[in-house]
């Protein structure tokens, strides 16, 4: 949580972030995958982006995130 704090004071983020622990919204998400780095397969996050609306339902998702243009792309969705 301490990792969290410096980084919602360093980007002036003025909402709650999470830290999934257990990894149970991981699982819930199914962002839990299999990776393949150079011959060596592990587990790990697949970066994935949720838009959640003001009832709690997932809107609209985007699987397999790259950051570049990732923002503006989920900002023309919102606007």
């Amino acid at each position: 949580m301490a990792s969290h704090k410096k980084f919602k004071e360093k980007y002036g983020i003025n909402f709650g972030l999470i830290a999934d622990t257990e990894s149970s919204l991981c699982d819930a998400f199914g962002v839990i995958v299999e990776k393949n780095m150079y011959g060596k397969v592990s587990k790990g996050v697949q970066r994935s982006t949720f838009l959640i609306g003001p009832d709690g339902t997932v809107q609209k998702v985007w699987p397999r995130v790259s950051v570049e243009g990732h923002a503006e792309e989920v900002l023309k969705s919102i606007s």
